[in-house]
């Protein structure tokens, strides 16, 4: 574990310098509107220009510029927004939340119905209920977000109305009670929710049960079958725990997919998360936010994945010995 561990490290410095070297490989600069004379920003002082370069540190050489984002990231300092002007850690603070609330509850909930679903669609394979499940799972994980979000928003926001069809809360509004705040965000949480998880949910289906099929035709499920076991012990207490394995290791690597994903749908939708900001910070070339947003998504991706070779050497003896 501790090899692994050395190996994530090594990967967070690769990740770390590939963030801060691929904003500036973009065309254009975070100030670049300012030399733009059809730009409504346009400067005709150069020497406000340069006053501006060096108060964010762009008139410094690229190795010192290096250095100061790598060590002010070990200490939290991410920067200073230059569209926005606020620091990197507190946009950060605000539009995180919104984020992990839905690629939570989303990989939640895709996780719970594609390991009840696949699991019973294995158990009953080659039935209607199997072929209708596998047709639906093929369909859903291969459709874009975009065009699903789009079809969800047409169908419950505008032509029945009954969700709203954008933000993550009614602006300026009072909630008299916390059920009244629950409900309101719920409410916008929704097609987001829907969207993401069906995105996430076919592949994950499919997996559970590729992997039950396999598991159902070993030699152990027959002696347990030759042994009179309930058919709810079989299925739940020998078929799925033992191919439950890869499943562990597939939700890891999903979760980078996840976190794209909802970038994609949070600007969809307009929900107030981070896939909003790193958009408006990627046209405008805001190189503090662009890196603190790509840093943070790929530390919860290591992560994600760290906890997953955890998780597989409790769970499989076979592992740890190896």
């Amino acid at each position: 574990m501790k090899q692994r561990v050395v190996v994530y490290l090594f990967t967070l410095w690769v990740v770390v310098t590939l963030n801060f070297l691929l904003p500036r490989l973009l065309p254009g600069d975070p100030l670049a509107a300012l030399l733009d004379p059809q730009s409504a920003d346009y400067v005709y002082n150069p020497d406000v220009r340069a006053e501006l370069e060096a108060y964010y540190g762009l008139d410094r050489p690229l190795r010192q510029q290096y250095a100061d984002y790598f060590f002010g990231a070990f200490e939290g300092d991410l920067g200073q927004s230059i569209r926005l002007n606020q620091p990197v850690t507190d946009l950060l603070g605000e539009h995180l939340p919104w984020t992990l609330r839905l690629t939570v509850i989303a990989l939640a909930l895709a996780s719970m119905i594609g390991v009840w679903s696949g699991a019973e669609a294995a158990w009953k394979r080659r039935s209607i209920w199997d072929k209708t499940l596998v047709t639906v799972s093929v369909i859903t994980s291969n459709a874009p977000v975009f065009f699903t979000g789009m079809l969800l928003l047409i169908v419950f926001g505008v032509e029945l109305g009954w969700l709203p069809l954008a933000g993550g809360r009614t602006p300026f509004v009072e909630y008299a009670t916390p059920w009244d705040k629950v409900r309101d965000y719920g409410e916008h949480l929704a097609l987001p929710v829907i969207t993401l998880t069906l995105a996430l949910l076919g592949s994950k289906f499919l997996l559970v049960r590729n992997s039950m099929i396999g598991v159902l035709g070993e030699d152990y499920m027959l002696v347990a079958r030759a042994k009179g076991l309930t058919t709810g012990r079989l299925k739940r207490r020998h078929a799925l725990r033992n191919a439950i394995l890869p499943f562990v290791h597939h939700l890891a690597a999903h979760t980078s997919f996840a976190l794209t994903g909802a970038l994609f749908i949070e600007t969809l939708y307009n929900y107030p998360g981070m896939g909003k900001l790193i958009f408006d910070s990627v046209v405008a070339r805001d190189y503090p936010v662009i890196q603190g947003v790509f840093l943070v998504v790929s530390v919860l991706v290591l992560s994600a994945n760290l906890l997953a070779d955890w998780l597989t050497l409790r769970l499989d003896p076979r592992v740890r010995e190896a």
